[in-house]
């Protein structure tokens, strides 16, 4: 048994083939909030999880599934647990934006399938 405590689903990835169309429905056809858009992907807000849209990596078959990002306190301590329980690694945690006080960091696993999923987590900066 982990230490891993799970917070919730803090985001879940939908990889399209068309991102503006994709914004388009999610916003105008769907009604959800749209939060911004950085590095080619596009974020909305759907009570509280945000969802992100993104077109798949061609060199990466696993990303044919949407990703689940699980909300943690403490990334590293999360991800320690998790290589300590012989889960699979992907990517270590890393900060990959940050803006308006707030840094999001990020690690990369694999479920027992295969399945790749991640690690969230935001914190506060001075």
């Amino acid at each position: 048994m982990t230490s891993l405590a799970v917070q919730g689903i803090g985001q879940i990835a939908v990889y399209v083939h068309d991102l503006p169309s994709a914004v388009r429905f999610y916003r105008e056809q769907l009604g959800l909030r749209y939060l911004f858009e950085a590095g080619g992907m596009a974020f909305f807000d759907v009570n509280g999880v945000r969802l992100m849209l993104s077109q798949p990596n061609a060199a990466d078959p696993q990303q044919r599934a949407s990703v689940l990002y699980f909300k943690v306190a403490d990334i590293d301590h999360s991800w320690q647990a998790l290589m300590a329980a012989g889960t699979v690694a992907r990517e270590p945690p890393q900060q990959v934006y940050a803006a308006a006080g707030t840094a999001q960091w990020l690690a990369f696993f694999e479920d027992p399938s295969g399945n790749v999923m991640a690690l969230m987590e935001e914190r506060k900066q001075a």
